[in-house]
């Protein structure tokens, strides 16, 4: 099975355009004011504007507003939802569009009760805890915490680099990766190289 890959923390045009050239499945834009990574919606369309066919712009969110889900998803054209704060499954239900849930590992957290939860979900994004962070942390949480059973699509995350992702496929075997920080030159600015690299040992990977 071949595994997706999202880039996210996309702030430039050119950044997308890359991602997608070396096989990226899917784009993410932060819709955080809090994050180094943040965009506007009107940065995020203009960038959507040269995306291709084929290709998932991905919108991510922590505790937002209904307003605002509304706002940036229909500005930027977005095709999924990636909710990473407290929203319950009633707040991710009631949008047009599919999401995917993400959850910070830590060894008192139930997944399978959580998967049962957000039943309706697309998938869950596995990320590592931090206290202070909903995400991008650039840390790898205990791979041996993910149960073999998990009944939804599991999207790994949490301090992917083109140095483990290989190890990190072969461990989990997820339906999809997602990196941010492990694919940067600095907050929010990628690294092409460090892009090109990702992708070719996942390549790689998959022709074993």
């Amino acid at each position: 099975m071949r595994t997706r890959v999202k880039i996210c923390g996309i702030t430039r045009t050119e950044d997308a355009l890359a991602s997608l050239s070396f096989g990226a499945d899917a784009i993410g834009f932060v819709f955080w004011q809090q994050s180094p990574r943040n965009i506007t919606p009107q940065q995020a369309e203009l960038i959507t504007k040269s995306v291709p066919a084929f290709v998932t712009t991905v919108g991510v969110y922590v505790d937002p507003t209904i307003d605002w889900v509304h706002e940036t998803s229909t500005t930027a054209n977005l095709g999924l939802l990636q909710f990473h704060g407290n929203e319950s499954p009633e707040f991710c239900d009631q949008f047009e569009l599919p999401y995917v849930k993400a959850l910070r590992i830590k060894n008192d957290v139930d997944l399978l009760e959580y998967a049962k939860r957000y039943q309706n979900a697309k998938g869950l994004l596995l990320d590592t805890y931090n206290a202070r962070l909903p995400g991008g942390t650039g840390e790898v949480f205990d791979w041996e915490l993910i149960p073999a059973n998990l009944p939804l699509p599991i999207i790994l995350s949490g301090g992917l680099t083109p140095d483990n992702v290989v190890h990190a496929i072969t461990k989990v075997k997820p339906w999809a990766v997602d990196v941010s920080s492990g694919v940067e030159a600095s907050e929010g600015i990628k690294d092409i190289n460090k892009i090109s690299a990702f992708m070719q040992r996942i390549k790689n990977c998959e022709c074993i």
